[in-house]
């Protein structure tokens, strides 16, 4: 007897699906946020990113992970990462979607809608692989930063903003389209940027403006084969922003050697690394001895990308566990017939869509902040709150969706081992460009800056009377953020604004259900201390239906 028995009860793996289509939530905030653009390239780029060829480019990118090569086969020091082939399709369709520095394009500008298309566009190819979005997030922040020298704009602005991706290593204005990544942190640092010790000596100037010989290291250098970075170093006048291509304009290598490629617990396909500068070559960006100011522009955008990053991940997880429990059969029926298994589901997706509108609300302001008060205002203080309390949710949100799935969530084979690789991503955003304690404290400097009471009140106006919690946590809100809560209580007060603005959101944007259940659980007590806790009188039925990846 060769059969021992029949494999059955398995489901179906999440391919070959549309990943924009089958995503009211997204849909719902576009039209509240940029009502005038059209989504047919979306559609487009959801059936893409959905597919199962794309799928496997994101598989094999994560199991044949970036490699240092150090020296040629010749013993020369060459400081080259080689990639997998995935890497680079996946990279491929990243710069062809416009996701870097295409935003910033003169066409793009002119449309009014360019960060929120983007941010939509970013968070369905976060959907199909996340870690190799790290040089494209980096691009989008660096492009309009680069404006401080205009020199240097001038000449690498039209690839930058172009469609498209050429990995070679070699001068940039030999390429049709170029990356650039950012090194800020050292060992002894972190997030403390003005404890960097490496130091930039003036070597003359020229057509690039003021030119310095830079020596150092740094201990986080994302993403080492882009084309250029923007450092912090130490020059006379204090800790300044610089721009050091990899290819300096004669075509030589520039001084810049990679130690090693870190090992981390997630972000696989991505290669973050340790390098040092021995006599490399960079120019000023900016005003010398401003480096702090200029680097925290370009977190603003970092950040987020951080909160649409973990949202799009929440919605891939949530979206597998709606697949699993849709096939899969326990105890006489389907796993999502289950009344516990609806709790549960119910609660992920009031999460993942809560997400959702606020990171594409945050994009929102990325557009209009330059001529539009609240919109500044807003952007400064909902930057800090969205990359604290979405990533923050992150891990919990992957565990508990990795759970709905059981132990086919856990392990790494197959369709569903995707699951393990979103679980093992989570934490990435909420370390990246300033922990949870960072963000906390940026909140309080955003609000010692804006009259951010007034702004959070009008904020939150289109959602008065809707619902009685909502309306004592706005009522309470405007007297904390005068009295600009104390360090102690910093972290309190990003939690509940958060809260009460994806609460203002979803009374704009979701079905009377999701909001309801959303204010009853997160705002009136209604919950336990885990996913899965929703009172008896919630509308699973229509939340989980809303939620469907199909």
């Amino acid at each position: 007897m060769n059969t021992t028995h029949e494999v059955f009860n398995q489901p179906e793996p999440l391919v070959d699906v549309n990943l924009f289509d089958g995503n009211r939530p997204m849909q719902d905030a576009l039209k509240f946020n940029a009502p005038a653009l059209v989504t047919t390239h979306l559609s487009a780029l959801g059936q893409q990113v959905g597919s199962a060829e794309m799928q496997q480019h994101a598989r094999l990118a994560n199991v044949f992970t970036p490699q240092l090569k150090s020296h040629s086969r010749f013993g020369h020091r060459i400081d080259q990462v080689e990639f997998h082939p995935s890497y680079h399709a996946l990279m491929t369709a990243a710069t062809a979607s416009g996701l870097h520095g295409t935003p910033f394009s003169d066409a793009e500008q002119a449309s009014g809608t360019a960060h929120v298309n983007r941010a939509a566009a970013f968070m369905l190819f976060t959907e199909l692989e996340p870690s190799i979005l790290c040089p494209i997030s980096m691009t989008y922040a660096v492009t309009p930063a680069l404006k401080d020298n205009p020199a240097i704009y001038a000449d690498w602005a039209p690839q930058l903003t172009s469609r498209a991706y050429d990995p070679a290593l070699r001068l940039w204005k030999d390429k049709p389209g170029v990356t650039m990544g950012m090194g800020m942190t050292e060992k002894q640092g972190g997030s403390d940027v003005r404890a960097n010790t490496t130091q930039a000596v003036p070597d003359g100037s020229d057509a690039w403006g003021p030119r310095f010989t830079v020596t150092g290291h740094k201990w986080f250098f994302s993403a080492p084969m882009c084309d250029a970075f923007l450092i912090l170093a130490q020059t006379p006048s204090g800790l300044s922003c610089l721009f050091l291509p990899r290819v300096l304009p004669d075509g030589s290598l520039n001084q810049l050697f990679i130690q090693r490629l870190k090992d981390k617990l997630g972000n696989k396909a991505n290669a973050s690394a340790e390098v040092e500068f021995a006599g490399a070559t960079a120019w000023l960006v900016g005003e010398e001895g401003r480096g702090v100011p200029q680097i925290l522009a370009m977190g603003t955008m970092t950040r987020l990308d951080c909160a649409l990053g973990t949202s799009a991940l929440m919605r891939h997880a949530l979206s597998l566990a709606l697949n699993h429990t849709s096939q899969r059969s326990a105890f006489g029926k389907k796993l999502i017939e289950q009344p516990l298994m609806q709790n549960v589901l119910a609660d992920l997706a009031l999460e993942s869509e809560a997400a959702t509108a606020l990171a594409l609300r945050l994009a929102r302001s990325f557009d209009r902040a330059a001529t539009d008060e609240h919109e500044r205002v807003m952007q400064r203080l909902l930057t800090p709150v969205a990359k604290f309390w979405i990533c923050k949710r992150g891990s919990h949100f992957a565990q508990e969706a990795m759970e709905c799935l059981g132990g086919n969530g856990y392990v790494e084979e197959g369709g569903e081992g995707i699951m393990a690789r979103i679980y093992r991503e989570m934490p990435v955003n909420s370390i990246w460009e300033g922990a949870g304690n960072i963000m906390a404290l940026d909140l309080l400097r955003a609000l010692r800056k804006a009259d951010a009471a007034a702004a959070l009140a009008h904020e939150l106006a289109p959602a008065k009377g809707m619902h009685p919690a909502l309306d004592q946590l706005a009522a309470s809100l405007p007297t904390r953020v005068e009295l600009m809560a104390t360090e102690i209580e910093a972290r309190r007060l990003a939690q509940d604004v958060a809260l009460a603005v994806q609460a203002a959101l979803l009374a704009q944007t979701a079905p009377p259900a999701v909001f309801a259940a959303f204010c009853d659980s997160r705002l009136d007590g209604h919950w336990g201390h885990s996913f899965g806790s929703l009172g008896a009188g919630t509308d699973f039925a229509t939340i989980i239906a809303r939620a469907q990846p199909r």
